[in-house]
């Protein structure tokens, strides 16, 4: 499992620095005409902190300490997974398409973060000192 999150997160965190500079670069004229860029912003933000949420978690998954708590932290990370491909996955294609109804969808990806990291509290308190 832990190879598995810092795959992951890493290929994920690449991806956001990627979209990062083609945002900040390649898009920018669109971005400003359109008055998105702030939505591509958020995107690509919330991409890059769960990325690192998912390598604590494969970091943390590795530890003798944390053998009861695997299941919380892999439910965790799946919740951080999919939370980013629908959170900035549909924030991302509304700033490109302008397609409102995307925005409808964002909220279920940030209620998969914040479930994601309510398991992530609760299996750090399972962990062994």
């Amino acid at each position: 499992m832990a190879r598995f999150w810092i795959v992951t997160a890493a290929l994920l965190a690449g991806l956001a620095v990627a979209a990062g500079s083609f945002g900040a670069h390649g898009l920018k004229s669109l971005l400003e005409a359109t008055g998105r860029g702030d939505n591509w912003e958020t995107a690509v933000r919330y991409g890059m902190y769960h990325a690192l949420a998912m390598l604590a978690i494969g970091l943390a998954a590795g530890l003798p300490q944390a053998a009861a708590a695997r299941g919380q932290l892999a439910a965790a990370g799946w919740c951080f997974l999919a939370g980013t491909i629908i959170f900035s996955g549909c924030l991302a294609a509304l700033a490109l398409s302008g397609v409102r109804v995307l925005g409808a969808i964002v909220p279920i990806g940030g209620v998969l973060f914040l479930i994601g990291w309510a398991l992530l509290a609760a299996a750090a308190l399972r962990m062994k000192d």
